[in-house]
């Protein structure tokens, strides 16, 4: 169904769609009462989900020097998500809200193609799930009609290899903790 319309920002029109979302993100009153296009996250959070977060963000934070509790500087870090990192070129995606999850799975497949290709070209790219709250702001700027929702935003460029943050690599859970291999009957793991 190729059910995905991407709006691709550079230049003026990311600058003004930038300063458009960090004018709200920056005033409490206005961001506060905000609300995701959708219900990206859980409402809440259990193991090992929220340990994984934690443990990525406190990552991120160590290597950048932010301690737990300095609120205006991790506010100024996840405001970095606004300015689509610094990137030259910012991707917006939205889905036709008539589409249900299933085409969501169509869409999580057509973003790692992007990403793989992007890679492919020597670009990089960073999925941002962090616009969803900002989406009346995005579709105000960027005439997106109400019939599409925003599914997420990416950053796409080349990364600056050195910045610290660009050095982070996440843990990732081995094969055996996520798989069971079925094999004459019996479950196995590897």
């Amino acid at each position: 169904m190729q059910p995905w319309r991407v709006h691709v920002v550079t230049g003026e029109a990311k600058t003004r769609l930038s300063c458009a979302i960090a004018e709200i993100d920056n005033d409490p009153s206005l961001s506060n009462h905000l609300e995701d296009a959708y219900e990206y996250y859980p409402r809440e959070w259990t193991s090992p989900y929220v340990d994984r977060r934690r443990q990525v963000g406190w990552e991120l934070y160590g290597l950048l020097g932010i301690e737990k509790g300095d609120k205006q500087r991790m506010h100024a870090q996840h405001g970095r998500n606004y300015r689509f990192f610094d990137a030259p070129v910012g991707l917006i995606f939205t889905i036709d809200r008539v589409l249900k999850e299933g085409s969501l799975l169509d869409y999580g497949m057509f973003l790692q193609a992007v990403m793989v290709a992007a890679r492919g070209r020597k670009l990089h790219t960073c999925p941002q799930a962090a616009f969803l709250k900002y989406h009346r702001v995005i579709s105000q700027s960027l005439a997106i009609p109400a019939d599409q929702m925003l599914v997420c935003g990416m950053s796409l460029g080349y990364a600056d290899e050195t910045s610290i943050e660009n050095t982070l690599v996440t843990d990732r859970e081995p094969v055996s903790a996520f798989s069971t291999f079925h094999h004459n009957n019996k479950e196995t793991t590897p």
